[in-house]
């Protein structure tokens, strides 16, 4: 990835090595990270471009981000043998947030993916249609307001009036309004500045902005790389919960292909929670972060897929409410509307 830094305006994602017309779709959806419309136009044109022809159930498309369950569930194989086993490929594409690849699955691009608690929240209030369909339990510590560490922050009552990066409808959106809310303070009194991440590290480490808001494991990097320093993590203000989702019209019509990645998943979960070190070792050249660096973020991973609860999706509508009410999203969503009917 570029690692130059780019203005507050310039929401353009850098140039990632994936083919352009995923390119084009990944800066589409940057631009439309808020709560509009992430298809207009010639979205529209790249969307159908972008859906497969394969006879529906014969393709799994699943998207990934470049940490996580589902790179150690697609490096070990065990989910692509066992639909092999049925006729149907599985299909990787990776993106570089939950913004990102939230579009890719409004685009017809993507059938199923992992993303944070915030992204489903600007998606759904953009028209995406995707269900929930499963979720990891809370990590609170795997994401936090970092800032360098001879910077005069301590807390966060200190960033009034500072730069703070962030990626715009990501899951560190809303621990940012948290932590700002419990200071006192309000998203007024700093300066945010929407950043992907590899830009945001560049401005962080270059000091073009004064703090990051971010999660692992480019916190554990930025912390063992370059001596950032936590002022607040997500404890006692966010879950920081992972959440799997599915297009509505894919889990509806092929339930039995989303079940057997929900189980495969928990056993990859299983599996990693008792062997951290070998899940760092496996993620090492696959990610390009050293082992330790993997092994501390690793460790602040929560595991075991769960199903989605009421009680799960009341907090997912209490972020979608303190969005509404910072008016980041135009109105006033049902989360419920986006809940499996499981079959």
């Amino acid at each position: 990835m570029s690692d130059h830094y780019r203005s507050k305006d310039d929401e353009t994602l850098p140039q990632l090595a994936i083919p352009s017309r995923r390119r084009a779709l990944l800066r589409m959806a940057a631009l439309g990270a808020g709560a509009t419309s992430l298809l207009t136009g010639g979205g529209a044109l790249l969307a159908s471009q972008a859906a497969r022809a394969e006879e529906p159930g014969k393709t799994f498309r699943i998207g990934y981000q470049k940490y996580g369950n589902f790179v150690v569930l697609k490096a070990r194989g065990s989910l692509d043998k066992r639909l092999a086993a049925q006729g149907v490929t599985v299909q990787w594409l990776e993106f570089p947030a939950g913004p990102q690849l939230l579009e890719g699955l409004n685009a017809g691009a993507v059938d199923a993916g992992t993303v944070g608690e915030t992204p489903p929240i600007f998606a759904q209030a953009a028209g995406v249609d995707f269900v929930y369909v499963g979720n990891e339990p809370p990590a609170p510590q795997g994401e936090a307001i970092i800032v360098p560490h001879d910077s005069p922050i301590h807390k966060v009552e200190d960033l009034r009036g500072k730069k703070v990066a962030l990626n715009k409808g990501s899951n560190v959106h809303y621990l940012l309004v948290e932590a700002l809310k419990k200071a006192g303070l309000s998203y007024a009194d700093i300066q945010p500045v929407y950043l992907a991440p590899a830009d945001a590290r560049a401005a962080f480490v270059q000091g073009s902005v004064d703090a990051w808001v971010i999660w692992d494991p480019y916190l554990a990097a930025v912390e063992r790389q370059a001596n950032a320093r936590v002022i607040v993590d997500g404890t006692g203000l966010v879950r920081n919960t992972q959440y799997y989702l599915a297009t509505r019209k894919f889990a509806t019509a092929q339930p039995q292909l989303v079940h057997a990645l929900l189980e495969e998943l928990d056993h990859v979960d299983q599996w990693g929670r008792d062997n951290v070190p070998d899940v760092a070792k496996l993620l090492s050249p696959l990610v390009g972060l050293d082992q330790p660096t993997l092994e501390r973020a690793l460790k602040r991973t929560a595991y075991g897929v769960q199903p989605i609860t009421p009680e799960t999706l009341a907090y997912q509508q209490q972020i979608a409410d303190t969005f509404t009410d910072l008016k980041l999203i135009p109105k006033k969503l049902a989360v419920t509307d986006a809940r499996w009917r499981v079959v």
